[in-house]
């Protein structure tokens, strides 16, 4: 069982949804395919939901044209396009239906459609093809609670799913969407589609799972700022989380956790060049020889400076900083401590004005915003020497405002004002690997 999924980009169009059927059938491994809404679908849902009656028959009438469209390139067979008709007819009633209601109307519940009819569209193109498949309804298994994914559950609930369909070579499936506790329709939030393939890979115990997307697998810098970069063969689980976690458009750091804790390995690769070996993550080698891997840079930062002489030799002087943050749900993404301060960065300036106002309770704060973490990935065991002086040597005509390491194996990271970004990216691509 390989669990396979495809992004709204994948899906764009009915030639590209046909090149997505090309790529599951050229083979008779079984596979469990999950799909994303079409691209620009779920931002039409989401402004559909808060639009006035007048608005949002503009919209729906939008997306019916859109799909109507969708559907003459995509089917040929008279039955099959004429079964997808009858399920868009249905499913903009309900959408009308829903826009009576008055504001505010559950977000949630409109853009679990996106997921719906892309997975729907499919089913019939496979019908279509003759190709022994079925229709998995993501609603009836994916369950969260407490917004984290109910694996208990989701591992009993899946085999029921597909037992109720029988044997079938291709099982179609929404990624994002889901239920809550309480029976509500929810969703993943970021990473959604991603997290769904993982989570469902890790309760199957699936062989692999596979990230389809518009890229060559990750590549060892931004691809986007400097001119030369290389794919990466393979990552650790923990490689690869922190680099997403730190920029890199791979995947949610979330979505790694389920593969990792089940041992399924996760391979990244390209919808419009099939044939590239794409990146394989998988469990830690610990024989593997250290060194750099890749380089990825988060902007957005704001750093955070409080300095007080209360806090020298005082016991629980952190704990009362960090309480601050939890109290406004605002996580912290690096932190270094001298003796008489603590800096530490965030990416959500949602609450500063708050948060700041209470700092300044247990000292002198100052905020620096436009900053970007400079994130450093490989395999830096503790036993290995000179490491840091590799990664810190490329940078040292830029001006560094923390450095943080030792806190992982995988990652050395450092600040720097968002101003020197390319210039640190690309010295670390000429020094680390050879590339400029």
């Amino acid at each position: 069982m390989i669990v396979y999924k495809f992004g709204g980009t994948s899906l764009a169009n009915a030639a590209r949804m046909k090149s997505v059927a090309d790529l599951v059938t050229r083979d008779d491994v079984q596979k469990v395919v999950v799909l994303s809404a079409a691209s620009g679908t779920t931002d039409t849902l989401i402004r559909l939901s808060a639009a006035s009656q007048a608005d949002g028959e503009l919209i729906i009438q939008g997306m019916e044209d859109q799909y109507q469209r969708y559907v003459s390139e995509l089917l040929e067979n008279e039955d099959c396009r004429q079964a997808a008709e009858r399920f868009l007819e249905y499913t903009f009633a309900s959408l009308r239906e829903a826009l009576g209601k008055s504001l505010p109307r559950d977000e949630k519940w409109f853009v679990a459609y996106g997921e719906i009819i892309s997975t729907s569209l499919f089913s019939l193109l496979m019908v279509e093809r003759g190709i022994s498949s079925a229709y998995l309804a993501a609603l009836d298994f994916m369950r969260i609670r407490d917004g984290e994914p109910d694996m208990d559950a989701i591992r009993k609930l899946v085999p029921e799913s597909i037992a109720s369909v029988g044997d079938k070579k291709i099982y179609i499936t929404q990624g994002y969407i889901c239920r809550n506790e309480s029976g509500q329709i929810d969703n993943l939030r970021r990473g959604g589609s991603d997290y769904s393939a993982t989570i469902l890979g890790a309760a199957l115990m699936a062989d692999e799972i596979q990230i389809w997307t518009d890229i060559d697998g990750v590549h060892n810098n931004d691809p986007r700022i400097v001119k030369k970069t290389s794919r990466i063969d393979e990552l650790s689980y923990a490689e690869a989380a922190e680099l997403a976690y730190f920029g890199a458009k791979i995947l949610h750091p979330l979505c790694v956790r389920p593969a990792r804790e089940a041992g399924v390995p996760i391979k990244l690769l390209n919808t419009l060049n099939p044939e590239a070996e794409g990146t394989i993550i998988h469990r830690e080698n610990l024989s593997e020889k250290a060194g750099v891997k890749a380089v990825a840079a988060k902007d957005g930062i704001i750093a955070i400076n409080i300095r007080s002489s209360h806090m020298l030799m005082a016991h629980g002087f952190l704990r009362k900083i960090f309480e601050v943050f939890e109290h406004h749900k605002t996580s912290v993404d690096m932190i270094t401590t001298a003796e008489v301060a603590v800096s530490l960065t965030i990416d959500d300036d949602t609450h500063l004005h708050k948060i700041v106002s209470e700092l300044q309770d247990y000292g002198v704060i100052t905020v620096d915003k436009g900053q970007t973490i400079i994130c450093v990935v490989g395999a830096f065991r503790k036993e290995d020497a000179g490491i840091a002086v590799q990664v810190l040597n490329p940078l040292r005509n830029i001006p560094i405002r923390m450095i943080s390491s030792g806190g992982s194996e995988s990652n050395i990271s450092v600040l720097i004002d968002s101003a020197y970004k390319q210039q640190a990216l690309e010295a670390l691509n000429k020094d680390l690997f050879g590339q400029g």
